[in-house]
């Protein structure tokens, strides 16, 4: 019996740059697609950065036609606007993913550190050392935004080949509620 394939999709939301990474994965095995950033002009007011963050989010998914897409949940800091700035581009970015009714799941920083590595406290470059040992890419770019999407991506692949599996995701609201039919909408 042959393994299923499937394309998963890894996003590091941001605001001035979005990281993402594209890996095949076949049975326990995954592969390198691609791995880049985009980079939004921080002199646009946040509403314009919000439509690119959306464009550039479809624009990647009708390139590499992903099945499943994994993004980096926000962590929580001090600063209550930065926080209200990246959660409104993760949801963006989330939208992007459901219009196309692929599933989406989020992970932690810590838990996308921890399966890379080992370690929750990881620096982010090592964490990018660690990729270009599983990927065997040659250079580590510049914007570790870049590896930090294609860590998303792993850490979803690892999740979903592990014994524990990974979380639950939906595609839209009609499957959520497929699965809990006490909920209204």
């Amino acid at each position: 019996m042959a393994s299923k394939e499937k394309i998963i999709l890894g996003i590091d939301p941001g605001t001035t740059v979005m990281g993402y990474g594209v890996i095949r994965q076949v049975g326990k095995n995954a592969t390198l697609i691609a791995f880049d950033y985009v980079k939004f002009n921080t002199k646009d007011d946040h509403y314009t950065r919000l439509e690119q963050i959306f464009s550039s989010t479809k624009e990647i998914i009708e390139t590499y036609l992903p099945d499943e897409m994994a993004l980096e949940a926000p962590f929580f800091g001090k600063n209550v606007q930065s926080m209200l700035k990246l959660g409104r581009a993760q949801g963006v970015v989330m939208a992007a993913g459901l219009s196309r009714q692929i599933p989406v799941v989020e992970y932690s920083p810590k838990r996308v550190k921890q399966s890379i590595t080992g370690d929750g406290n990881a620096s982010k470059e090592k964490v990018a050392g660690m990729l270009k040992s599983i990927y065997g890419f040659k250079e580590i770019p510049k914007l570790l935004d870049a590896t930090d999407g294609l860590a998303v991506a792993t850490c979803h692949h690892y999740s979903a080949t592990s014994i524990l599996g990974a979380k639950k995701s939906y595609s839209g609201w009609d499957a959520f509620l497929k699965d809990n039919p006490g909920r209204k909408r």
